[in-house]
């Protein structure tokens, strides 16, 4: 539910969170208009790359692309499927080179000690490495941010392999569903899936806003 105030003018106001996410739907529906553009799958592509190292929620522009043109709603998902596992694997491969930079300087910091010991950083890589396939499997197909499964599989130095294996099923799985969907139902759809969109915009607002907040 919008928050609203009415003002002096008699004019009903969003509320700030309600204005970002206005503005931010409003960003995601100018990209998707590259739908009908020659760079449409480069932009797809990059953006999914992104979205797998920073938090930059990107199914709104899948599902917008795939409204557009559902003759194509499989190719993008595909096309989504490639760079986000692509990112992934360049998340992996930074969370590898901060372990070996400055790894052991972060476990053994007092201040970290608090929370997490050395030895307890031990046994969650042991576990994380046992649980190597659930875990990616769950980041990759869930709402939980996958860029920090990736950037922490990197850290614990789990098998490569796996993790793209693992990474290609998940994400394949969340964005052909999404393109299946879509393609199946269309505009019978559409006004949950805008909901779903509301929601996922309002998040990224969030996110925007935090990440602002922690880096000023």
């Amino acid at each position: 539910m919008e928050s609203r105030h009415v003002g002096s003018n008699g004019k009903a106001h969003l509320s700030f969170f309600d204005r970002c996410a206005f503005r931010t739907k409003l960003y995601y529906e100018r990209l998707g208009a590259h739908v009908h553009k020659p760079h449409a799958d480069f932009l797809l592509g990059f953006l999914f790359y992104l979205e797998a190292i920073f938090f930059i929620p990107t199914d709104p522009m899948l599902i917008i692309y795939c409204f557009e043109l559902p003759q194509r709603a499989l190719a993008f998902a595909s096309i989504a499927t490639f760079g986000s596992v692509l990112g992934g694997m360049t998340s992996y491969a930074l969370g590898a080179l901060l372990w070996d930079t400055v790894g052991p300087q972060i476990i053994h910091n007092r201040i970290i000690n608090y929370i997490l010991t050395p030895e307890g950083f031990a046994y969650l890589s042991a576990q994380y490495r046992t649980h190597e396939w659930l875990a990616i499997l769950i980041a990759g197909f869930t709402p939980i941010p996958y860029k920090a499964a990736t950037l922490t599989a990197g850290f614990c130095k789990l098998s490569i392999v796996p993790f793209i294996i693992c990474s290609a099923i998940a994400r394949g799985a969340r964005f052909f569903m999404l393109a299946i969907i879509i393609k199946l139902f269309g505009n019978r759809i559409k006004e949950s899936l805008n909901q779903y969109l509301t929601a996922l915009t309002l998040a990224a607002a969030v996110i925007v806003i935090g990440a602002w907040f922690v880096l000023r």
